[in-house]
């Protein structure tokens, strides 16, 4: 228990440091074409918190980027941390499942675990509101060239989503991830260090399932969905990962 409230103050004392290099609005954006053109994909990860000052940058940074991507294979994720909780404001888009995540990359990047940090394809990882590194690493992961591909549909069924998935490549002891996503909120923050703001969030993962691939790398499995999911307003975006290395190996969104 003690280790975990350590965590959490060291964690601050990052997020606060980081301050100093959070997005700055009016940076030159990158447009869709700004992109680099390839066969991989991105994969972003933001680990995040409402209770960190430094996050809201680095949201906003995602959002540009969730507006600009257009049709290109980039899947954006915002995982909404605990630890944060315990210092002035519950985050109630928070799970300690996804501080698990995090700290999981810690050790297999390995990392320092602090707010606003951003993993890309489970295999590196950036402060969450540097612009130019986090553009760098985009265009770097769809220039790559991905030997595992991902096919999964899914049918809509009385609050429970029921999927249909098949992998081909050889994914060796990969694992299937399911995120359930919820494109957009707005939350406003009483108390804690964004006390006083209107927060909008997007991409905030809302649920996330992990199943073992199937003999013969096809299957089916079923989620439970949140109240309130609809096609519109929601998305699933599905993984391929290595749970050894934490490297994703492939991506898509679940057809609905």
């Amino acid at each position: 228990m003690k280790a975990v409230k350590l965590s959490a103050i060291c964690t601050a004392m990052v997020c606060t440091l980081l301050t100093a290099v959070a997005f700055t609005p009016g940076t030159a954006s990158k447009k869709p074409d700004d992109f680099a053109k390839g066969n991989g994909f991105a994969v972003l990860e933001l680990f995040t918190s409402e209770g960190c000052s430094s996050c809201p940058p680095a949201e906003e940074l995602l959002a540009r980027i969730q507006k600009e991507a257009g049709n290109k294979p980039i899947y954006l994720l915002a995982y909404h941390v605990d630890y944060w909780d315990r210092l002035g404001w519950k985050d109630i888009f928070s799970s300690p499942q996804y501080s698990k995540r995090q700290y999981q990359y810690s050790q297999q990047l390995p990392a320092q675990v602090y707010t606003p940090q951003l993993v890309v394809n489970g295999s590196s990882e950036y402060i969450g509101s540097d612009e130019t590194a986090v553009s760098n690493a985009i265009k770097a992961a769809l220039n790559g060239a991905g030997g595992v591909s991902l096919n999964i549909t899914g049918k809509l069924q009385s609050g429970k989503l029921d999927l249909n998935y098949q992998v081909t490549g050889n994914t060796g002891k990969s694992q299937l991830l399911v995120a359930v996503v919820q494109k957009q909120a707005v939350s406003e923050v009483k108390r804690g260090e964004n006390k006083g703001r209107t927060l909008t969030h997007v991409q905030i993962v809302r649920d996330l399932q992990v199943f073992n691939i199937k003999q013969g790398h096809q299957g089916t499995e079923q989620i439970s969905l949140p109240a309130g999911f609809n096609k519109e307003e929601w998305e699933c975006i599905s993984m391929i990962q290595n749970p050894g290395t934490g490297a994703i190996e492939a991506a898509t969104r679940v057809a609905i």
